[in-house]
C-alpha cells in the first residue's frame, strides 16, 4: 500500500487560499489552510507533484509529529516518540534548525541539542548502533514552537520553491516570484491573455504570467532534496515530471509585454525568460511611464512599480503613482493591477480600486490594488 504522508507547506501570508485550492486541484485530500501554512496530506507521488507543480507554496514539508512542552524532558520525550526509523536510516545525516515563538523553551541552540539527542536516542535503540557517521543524504530537520506547540517536520524541498532556476540574477528589488503567481492567479491569467508590465525589473511577472498560460510547472527545471530521500520510491520524481511535461500548453495565443527605464533589467528579462523555457511570449524593452500608453485591445497589466521603501524616496513613487493613473485609462477590456505597501495610493492613483488584497512583499505589508469595472 502506497504510504500516505502529513504535509505542512508555508506560505507568504495572504496566499494561503489561494495556494490550498492549488493541492486541491492537484487532487491533494484533506486539504487545510491556516495562516501562513497549508495543510494537506497525499502519497510519494503526490509529495513530488507538489514542490514541482505548486506555483504558491514557499516548501513541502513532511509533519513527522506535533506536542506540547514546556520543559526540556518534555521536548526531549516527546521527540523521542516520534518513529524516526520511517525516515532516517543509519547513514543519513539530519541537521536541525528551527524557531521559537511565544514559548517557554525559546533558546534555539539549546532545543535544536536537545531534538537531536533524542532523535539520536530513538535510532541508536531501533537499529542497535551507538554512533552515526552522517554521510549519507541529508534530511533537514526542521521545528516550530509556537505557543508550547512543538512541531516537528523533515523538508523535501531543500532550497525554497520560490527558487525556480530561471533568475540566477535580479534587480535590486525583486517580486518574490511565488508573490508574482499569486498576483497572476488574483489577476486571471488565460492562454490568450494579453499581459503588460510598465516596470518589469527582472521579469518576473511576465515570466510567471507566462508559466501560468502554459501551464508549465515551475518546478520543472531544478532539483529538490527529497530526490535522495531512500524512503521515497525513486521513480516518483521521473512520473511526476513526465506528468507536467505533458501537461504544458503549446502554442497559446498569450504575450507578456515589459518596460523598464533600466537596460539591464530588460537584459535580465529576456534572460531570465529564456531559462524559463517562455522567451517566445515575453517581450521587453526599454520604456518610461511616462511614454506608457494602453493599446486598443482587451489587455492586463500587473504591476509591482517602485516605492519609497524600496528603490526611489517616497515623493518620487507618488509621483509615479499619479502619472500612472494618468496613463491607465479606463476604457472597457482594460484590468489593471499594482501592488504597493502606500496607504495612499488610492488617492494619488486617482481613483479607488475596486477590490483590494492584503499581501506581504517579504515583510512588507501590501496591498494589492484591482482595477477591472471599466467605463463602456
Amino acid at each position: 500500500m502506497d504510504e500516505k504522508y502529513n504535509l505542512i507547506a508555508p506560505t507568504l501570508f495572504g496566499i494561503e487560499g489561494i495556494a490550498a485550492d492549488e493541492f486541491r486541484r492537484m487532487g491533494f485530500e484533506n486539504v487545510t489552510s491556516q495562516n501562513g501554512r497549508v495543510l494537506l496530506e497525499g502519497n510519494g507521488n503526490m509529495l513530488a507533484r507538489a514542490n514541482i507543480c505548486s506555483r504558491f507554496a514557499e516548501r513541502i514539508l513532511i509533519n513527522v509529529g506535533v506536542f506540547s512542552a514546556t520543559s526540556f524532558t518534555e521536548l526531549f520525550d516527546g521527540v523521542k516518540k516520534l518513529e524516526w526509523e520511517r525516515y532516517i536510516g543509519k547513514e543519513n545525516a539530519f541537521p536541525v534548525t528551527g524557531s521559537s515563538i511565544n514559548s517557554v523553551l525559546y533558546s534555539i541552540p539549546d532545543c535544536q541539542s536537545i531534538i537531536k539527542k533524542a532523535i539520536v536516542d530513538r535510532l541508536s535503540s531501533k537499529y542497535k548502533i551507538s554512533w552515526f557517521e552522517e554521510t549519507g543524504a541529508e534530511l533537514r530537520i526542521r521545528f516550530t514552537i509556537i505557543k508550547d506547540e512543538v512541531t516537528l517536520m523533515i523538508d523535501t524541498s531543500g532550497e525554497g520553491l520560490h527558487k525556480r532556476g530561471y533568475r540566477k540574477h535580479s534587480n535590486d528589488a525583486p517580486l518574490k516570484e511565488t508573490l508574482a503567481a499569486a498576483m497572476c492567479d488574483l489577476a486571471r491569467i488565460y492562454p490568450d491573455t494579453k499581459l503588460y508590465d510598465p516596470f518589469c525589473g527582472s521579469g518576473t511577472i511576465l515570466i510567471e504570467s507566462a508559466l501560468m498560460a502554459t501551464k508549465r510547472a515551475p518546478g520543472l527545471n531544478r532539483y529538490f532534496a527529497a530526490e535522495r530521500f531512500d524512503f521515497l520510491a525513486p521513480n516518483v520524481w521521473r512520473l511526476e515530471r513526465t506528468r507536467a511535461q505533458d501537461n504544458i500548453i503549446h502554442n497559446v495565443d498569450f504575450k507578456a509585454v515589459g518596460f523598464d527605464i533600466d537596460e539591464s533589467c530588460v537584459e535580465l528579462t529576456l534572460a531570465n525568460a529564456k531559462k524559463a523555457g517562455v522567451e517566445k511570449y515575453v517581450k521587453a524593452s526599454i520604456g518610461d511611464i511616462k511614454n506608457f500608453k494602453t493599446p486598443d485591445e482587451r489587455l492586463l497589466v500587473i504591476t509591482n512599480p517602485p516605492y519609497g521603501e524600496r528603490l526611489l524616496d517616497v515623493k518620487a513613487a507618488e509621483e509615479l503613482y499619479k502619472i500612472m493613473g494618468e496613463r491607465f485609462d479606463e476604457k472597457a477590456g482594460k484590468k489593471y493591477f499594482v501592488i504597493s505597501p502606500h496607504d495612499e495610493f488610492e488617492k494619488i492613483f486617482g481613483r479607488p480600486a475596486d477590490k483590494r488584497r492584503k499581501l506581504y512583499n517579504g515583510m512588507i505589508k501590501c496591498q494589492l490594488f484591482m482595477y477591472f469595472k471599466n467605463k463602456a
